[in-house]
């Protein structure tokens, strides 16, 4: 193989692992909210992170979007995040990212058989760290809900 053909295989290479690192981070950050390691959680995070979601005002800082995650959902007796549909763009040390969530929760023992969803799209940005990727920024949105939520933990968006 020449040098070009090198140089190629290194860049695919480089983009698989990117593409690799960033639904692994995704994956530990939110399997890290369903067990409410919130250490875990808000290391996948930068220090100066943007955080935007529907019901709630714009949330700056890593130290204040975990304050205000840990308030919201510490309420659940159980909960699942999923997140579907990923999709990544690598360019250099900064990459973006799409995909849905999928969030359901039980508010009380009591309600397991009637949980609580909710459901819209991400928006991602990220930077690669001397630490691997973190997020940069993150934007939901909420398409849908169904079930009760005594928590009121999202607002109200009646």
């Amino acid at each position: 193989m020449n040098a070009a053909g090198n140089a190629a295989l290194l860049d695919r290479v480089r983009a698989l692992e990117d593409d690799r690192d960033l639904r692994a981070l995704m994956i530990r950050g939110w399997r890290a909210l369903d067990a409410r390691d919130w250490d875990t959680w808000s290391e996948c995070w930068t220090e100066e992170a943007v955080f935007e979601f529907g019901p709630w005002q714009e949330v700056r800082g890593r130290d204040a979007i975990r304050r205000t995650v840990v308030e919201a959902e510490s309420g659940y007796a159980a909960m699942q995040h999923h997140i579907l549909n990923t999709a990544f763009e690598v360019r250099g040390d900064r990459a973006t990212g799409i995909g849905y969530l999928w969030f359901v929760a039980v508010p009380r023992p009591d309600m397991r058989a009637t949980p609580y969803a909710m459901g819209g799209p991400y928006d991602w940005e990220f930077v690669r760290t001397a630490a691997g990727w973190r997020l940069a920024r993150q934007r939901l949105g909420v398409w849908w809900e169904t079930g009760q939520d005594p928590t009121a933990a999202f607002g109200d968006r009646g």
